[in-house]
């Protein structure tokens, strides 16, 4: 039989946590230093994978992403030798994929070179706006020429590039979002990440937004319109969403976010790292960390994680749901009554079906197009009490 967890694959996340400078919307664990040391970091990844390596071995690893943060601000030297290691640590799918984000303002020709030389297959560039007074809204250190030099340097240097852009932004109306994307698609290879703009708390924009002064954000009736003209426009252009942010060619989604979405087991590695590993056939939740001075001091006594817990049945099948309805082809309804030991309430999966939200088959719960604006609604409903 295979195992829940072998659905999925099985991946690794290295966390890279520092950058140039703080966007005021993110609210990841990025930091901004003046020196850093990288063989001090290098030291410090290799032992968290040989004792992942020790905890999960024969592992296929099917893909590595280096995530941040900004990880191409890494000396290619070290990104290599932590590949190196990987591949002996665990055997390796034939096509790996190991993804490397990037931000424009960190792309040179030399290093890009030297990423792809050591290993890196893909790229995953944050332009985030082709506007440049939208990305000073945005903090961005880059203008808008700077970025498509960047992603043409990385066109040259791997098959696989793709790029996020952020909509529903300030004073952004749907004619400008819909003349943005046709320009972003034109330069697009095979994949697109799209993001509306999502003001979270603790970040500079959410505190900014609690005070009023985060003016001109589009309502939410032009919010979905502009979330529909995006699936319209990508599908017509041949990068149809295989999830609700995520667009591209047939044979070009993200493999790494696939594992996520699939509900398949990662090792997280760096500050604040974040991890789902079955061992002794349990699953558990990692954390790592999240400071890293703080996550360096406790990989040098010997385990970078803060914390790590077995995951309740119920609470995989929940999680496995959350994530599973991201993508176009929804969860296996067997797969979710395994975890839960029942399948969902019939009545709301028929309420959910009736306004056009799910899509149910034998085997199969799907989010439709409709239902994925909405995703939060449609989970409480499958969910909640």
């Amino acid at each position: 039989m295979i195992e829940d967890w072998q659905h999925g694959g099985f991946g690794l996340y290295i966390h890279w946590p520092f950058c140039e400078a703080k966007c005021p919307y993110c609210d990841f664990n990025s930091h901004v230093a003046r020196e850093i040391d990288h063989y001090l970091w290098l030291r410090a990844y290799l032992a968290e994978i040989d004792r992942y390596a020790e905890a999960l071995p024969d592992r296929v690893l099917s893909s590595v992403f280096f995530g941040g943060g900004t990880p191409s601000l890494m000396d290619p030297d070290v990104v290599a030798k932590i590949l190196e290691h990987v591949r002996k640590s665990w055997p390796t799918a034939n096509d790996l994929e190991v993804t490397l984000e990037a931000n424009p303002g960190s792309v040179e020709a030399g290093r890009f070179r030297a990423f792809a030389q050591g290993g890196v297959s893909r790229i995953s560039m944050g332009i985030q706006a082709l506007n440049d007074d939208d990305l000073r809204r945005l903090g961005r250190i880059h203008s808008v020429s700077e970025a498509i030099q960047a992603f043409d340097i990385a066109r040259k240097n791997f098959d696989r590039v793709s790029f996020d852009l952020i909509y529903a932004r300030q004073h952004q109306t749907l004619d400008a979002w819909r003349a943005e994307l046709r320009e972003a698609l034109s330069m697009a290879i095979d994949h697109l990440s799209l993001y509306q703009l999502a003001i979270e708390p603790g970040t500079a924009f959410g505190d900014r937004y609690d005070k009023g002064g985060l003016r001109g954000l589009p309502e939410n009736d032009l919010a979905a319109d502009m979330y529909d003209t995006t699936q319209e426009i990508c599908e017509a252009a041949g990068l149809g969403a295989y999830e609700v942010s995520n667009h591209a060619k047939s044979g070009a989604e993200s493999r790494h976010n696939l594992i996520y979405w699939h509900y398949g087991d990662y090792a997280g590695i760096g500050p604040g790292a974040h991890g789902r590993i079955t061992m002794q056939d349990q699953r558990h939740a990692t954390e790592a960390w999240s400071n890293p001075e703080r996550w360096l001091q406790a990989v040098e006594a010997g385990n970078g994680e803060k914390r790590r817990g077995v995951i309740a049945q119920c609470d995989q099948a929940d999680e496995y749901l959350m994530m599973g309805l991201r993508v176009t082809g929804g969860i296996d309804r067997h797969r979710y009554i395994r975890m839960a030991g029942q399948d969902l309430p019939q009545d709301r999966m028929a309420y959910l079906e009736d306004l056009r939200l799910i899509e149910l088959t034998d085997t199969t719960v799907r989010a439709t197009q409709r239902g994925r604006i909405v995703l939060n609604s449609v989970l409480r409903e499958l969910i909640g009490g």
